[in-house]
């Protein structure tokens, strides 16, 4: 039996970074999913005709060098699609009450849009020279 999530959906915040204190470097994101509502079999529409959508949000780890290179070229908004798996954690808080969380350990994370520009790249100069690529 396999774990495997393929998900694709926009980033919701840009990744943060933490190192943990054994050294590996853990980026988290969120990613925002939608698909069309259904009711009875059929696609529910607004009062304007357009699809009625639910957007579910997932909480997304990278490890070490892949977190790196999503923390260096994504942001809030882009596209991307993630291959992973699903991780269930359990811990007792303070209070002690069990808390439960989830999450998706991402193990290959492929950019749908354009990276963000990096520091002193500007970004229509890169348009252009997307345009001469061959």
């Amino acid at each position: 039996m396999q774990n495997i999530v393929i998900l694709a959906g926009n980033i919701g915040q840009s990744p943060e970074v933490r190192t943990t204190q054994g050294g590996t470097k853990i980026t988290n994101f969120t990613l925002a999913t939608s698909r069309p509502r259904l009711s009875e079999g059929r696609v529910q529409r607004d009062e304007n005709g357009y699809r009625v959508m639910d957007t579910e949000w997932h909480r997304i780890t990278c490890f070490n060098g892949l977190g790196k290179t999503v923390a260096d070229n994504c942001e809030k908004g882009m596209k991307v699609m993630v291959h992973g798996r699903i991780h269930y954690t359990k811990w007792t808080d303070a209070a002690g009450v069990d808390r439960y969380g989830c999450e998706i350990i991402a193990e290959k994370v492929d950019f749908l849009s354009r990276p963000k520009a990096g520091e002193g790249e500007d970004p229509e100069l890169v348009d252009r020279e997307d345009q001469f690529a061959g």
